[in-house]
């Protein structure tokens, strides 16, 4: 191959289409602040979503750490190790103790079945993450965190548009944060979200992250600068005019590998609950050690040399970094597990027929040399 295959990359609608949104914005002169791209933005992803309320902001980072704040937490706070760092992160940068538990050792999501034991007096709420976009055990968790007074705030970075009987996942806990991130299934460019459950949350979110004011000469609290600006709004706004064809496009690919992979000794392929609207956000792998010589690393340098970009998606856990190292850790081994083992392959709207094959091909000759 003369060309690197990325494992994402961000949908990337037509130029042309794109220039009269920039046109509106320069016309009206209005680039900030929760101008009507912002606005416009905010009531579309709402009727798209299934959601009543949602405030936009300029990466999901801020909005977690937003998130967190204004639920008024404090002490511990029960989370994975298996994400991405960003999720334990926003707990520091709150001044918050993360408490490391397992995961499901099929789904990757949070283990309901240990988080109980690790709930102390100082626990405050509960931060599970949707991996790879499917959901978590909702019902249990919230029974969970009902019976002890708990908050949860849901890690949707990967969820954007994610059902499950039918409803959105979104709506689950007491806050869930989307991640509009270039290498999202829905993106500008950098991006994020709060979904709010009612107008008076989303009144307080939207006063933080424009310094905590509440009109000219009125601040109520030491906000942020976290807002979304008109580009960013108008990219959102041009997406989700293809959002549909792109995750179509993405369930192709899906498929594609499933076929082409069904039945390959020693790769486990990630399962998809048969009442889950899913969004096919990343297509998950995991490379058994016992059967391929070299495991999951052999493969993934292999994979790389050939310059097919595939990724040790979370590798390594959150809480073998030194940051971490004097928060509590429950038993980790199912995260540990999957941390060693899952590879991520490339999928993406515009993968075209050839790099597909070249994917699959360049994979199974590098699971034929381990094995």
């Amino acid at each position: 191959m003369n060309k690197n295959i990325p494992v994402t990359s961000p949908l990337l609608p037509p130029l042309d289409e794109f220039i009269p949104y920039l046109e509106e914005i320069w016309e009206s002169g209005h680039l900030t602040n929760g101008g009507q791209m912002h606005e416009r933005l905010e009531a579309r992803l709402c009727e798209y979503l299934g959601v009543e309320h949602i405030s936009l902001f300029a990466n999901g980072t801020l909005a977690l750490i937003t998130a967190l704040k204004v639920a008024d937490l404090g002490g511990e706070v029960i989370t994975t190790p298996y994400s991405y760092v960003a999720t334990s992160h926003a707990l520091l940068w709150n001044g918050l103790t993360p408490v490391f538990v397992d995961v499901d050792p099929d789904t990757f999501n949070m283990n309901p079945a240990v988080i109980e034991r690790a709930i102390t007096s100082k626990t405050s709420a509960i931060l599970p993450v949707h991996c790879y976009g499917i959901p978590c055990d909702v019902e249990a968790i919230q029974q969970i965190a009902d019976r002890h007074g708990l908050k949860v705030i849901y890690d949707a970075a990967h969820a954007f548009g994610v059902r499950q009987r039918d409803n959105s996942v979104l709506k689950s806990g007491d806050l869930s944060i989307l991640s509009f991130h270039a290498t999202k299934v829905f993106n500008t460019f950098e991006g994020g979200a709060i979904v709010c459950p009612d107008l008076e949350t989303k009144k307080r979110i939207d006063s933080f992250k424009n310094f905590g004011l509440l009109d000219d000469v009125t601040v109520s609290a030491p906000g942020l600068n976290a807002k979304m600006n008109e580009v960013q709004a108008a990219m959102g706004l041009l997406q989700l005019n293809h959002i549909d064809a792109a995750i179509a496009a993405r369930r192709e690919v899906d498929d594609f590998y499933r076929q082409s992979l069904a039945g390959l000794d020693g790769v486990r392929l990630l399962d998809i609950p048969g009442d889950v609207q899913w969004n096919y956000a990343y297509f998950a792998v995991r490379i058994d050690a016992g059967k391929i010589a070299g495991g999951r690393q052999a493969v993934f340098e292999y994979m790389r040399e050939r310059n097919v970009l595939v990724r040790r998606y979370f590798y390594p856990l959150i809480s073998s970094f030194s940051m971490y190292a004097s928060c509590k850790q429950d038993n980790q081994q199912h995260a540990q597990a999957a941390s060693d083992s899952v590879l991520c392959l490339p999928n993406f709207p515009h993968l075209t027929e050839d790099e597909r094959l070249s994917v699959v091909a360049t994979f199974k000759a590098a699971i034929k040399q381990g094995g």
